[in-house]
């Protein structure tokens, strides 16, 4: 699949004329070759024979070139009626099928299968301290009972958020009261490997999540304050030097609190992290550090800055020094010099470890470990209105248009039934994250709107 197309609107019908009379050519070799071939060729010899000169060498040198000509003629002439006669054969080319429009296309196939799948499999557990607790926990079918857990519920809850909620199987005022009953008792969220110290980008992802489905601005404004004033250089050093920790931080920010002071400090980290690879043309991209020694550039963490950054411009406006450097991270995701481009080595998944030291023993560290879904992040990116513009401006609409393509062929083979599973790195299991069906479900989307054409 290069891409799914999705055709809506009335169907034009309507035949296209039908020639009946063939064009002069056709018509006049088919008169041609109707005189028959030996006629045609006799025709040409009696003809060149009385009017080729004297001069020409004798009687049987007018003979032979008479004769050859005649039979050349002949030989054209049988050919020509032939091929007229084969063609006559084919049936004339009707009009251009009418594509149904009652049946689906299988992206929505897909998004019911996500609904059903997600609808099936929530949990509801009664927490004798936080009350009835419904949602997910990381990772879909784990082996035993567990209880929802803030980061599978907040990506079931964007979710129910993209798909629209098609029947009360699963509410979305269920889950916005889950994710509350699940904040810690100092504030904030953290994964169930963190511990019981918040951490700024669960936190995030959080705040985001409640505040696209429309929690109120003075009870996401506490949260915000409390993630902000622990994400700093001082309290969280590691959270800040990684990629996908600050774009984390800043995307739930932008949706949460689109005002907050700490939006522009990001954002200058961002741009002020990125790094310029030579194999590109020198373009400045990013790896997954923000800071030396950086690391090797990351076709994920580019688009993950991509993604922020265009974010961040619609909200903030935008420097020239910020453009600059989303500008050039998109243009180094399209100089990907690997093909095809739904295989290529800049779609490979990822995994990195976030260590920080431990709330109660900060001798020890707790470790988090985060994968990415690579392709899906491209999609994103390539996705943004910022990537769209420049490719058209800068005349790269082919190469944007094949990256794209290949990044969404790479999502789409990784679903069964919309869900999305990731290989265990010690293992042939299979594991169903929350997170990346979120994500495989978005990019689709995303690129099914931007596929849409009225009328079509």
């Amino acid at each position: 699949m290069s891409q799914q197309q999705l055709r809506r609107g009335p169907s034009r019908s309507g035949t296209a004329p039908v020639a009946t009379g063939g064009s002069r050519p056709s018509r006049f070799v088919g008169w041609l070759g109707g005189l028959g071939c030996a006629a045609a060729g006799y025709g040409v010899f009696q003809f060149l024979f009385g009017v080729l000169p004297d001069s020409v060498t004798g009687t049987p040198a007018k003979y032979v070139i008479a004769g050859v000509s005649g039979l050349g003629t002949a030989a054209a002439a049988w050919l020509a009626a032939a091929l007229v006669r084969a063609r006559a054969t084919v049936p004339a080319a009707g009009p251009a099928p009418i594509p149904s429009t009652t049946a689906p296309g299988p992206l929505p196939q897909i998004f019911a299968g996500a609904y059903d799948t997600l609808a099936d499999q929530v949990t509801v557990v009664d927490d004798p301290v936080r009350g009835q607790l419904t949602g997910w926990s990381h990772s879909l079918g784990e082996a035993t009972p567990v209880r929802p857990t803030p980061v599978g519920t907040a990506y079931g809850l964007h979710i129910m958020l993209d798909l629209g909620v098609p029947d009360g199987r699963l509410s979305t005022g269920d889950l916005v009261d889950t994710l509350w009953r699940l904040r810690l008792p100092d504030g904030g969220w953290s994964a169930r490997s963190q511990g019981t110290a918040a951490r700024p980008e669960v936190t995030a992802l959080v705040l985001g999540a409640l505040a696209r489905a429309g929690a109120p601005r003075e009870r996401l404004a506490a949260e915000v304050a409390l993630c902000e004033s622990g994400f700093t250089p001082e309290l969280d050093r590691t959270g800040r030097e990684l990629t996908h920790v600050v774009t984390t931080v800043l995307r739930g920010l932008l949706r949460a609190a689109p005002r907050s002071a700490t939006l522009p400090l990001l954002r200058e980290a961002l741009v002020g992290g990125a790094i310029t690879d030579p194999g590109r043309d020198h373009r400045r991209c990013w790896s997954h550090r923000l800071v030396p020694a950086h690391g090797r550039p990351s076709s994920l963490h580019t688009a993950q800055a991509v993604v922020a950054l265009d974010r961040a411009a619609r909200v903030l406006g935008e420097s020239a020094n910020a453009r600059a450097a989303r500008e050039d991270g998109v243009r180094w995701l399209l100089a990907c010099p690997d093909e095809p481009h739904d295989t290529c080595l800049d779609l490979e998944n990822l995994r990195e470890e976030v260590r920080r030291p431990r709330a109660d023993d900060p001798s020890r560290h707790e470790v988090l470990n985060v994968r990415h879904f690579t392709a899906s992040w491209i999609v994103r990116a390539l996705l943004t209105p910022g990537a769209r513009d420049l490719a058209r401006e800068d005349g790269i609409e082919e190469a944007w248009r094949e990256r794209l393509d290949g990044a969404v062929t790479a999502v789409w083979a990784g679903q069964t039934d919309g869900i999305w599973a990731w290989v265990r790195d010690d293992s042939s299991e299979l594991r169903r994250p929350m997170w990346m069906t979120y994500q495989g479900l978005s990019a689709l989307r995303s690129h099914a709107v931007w596929m849409y054409q009225p009328g079509s």
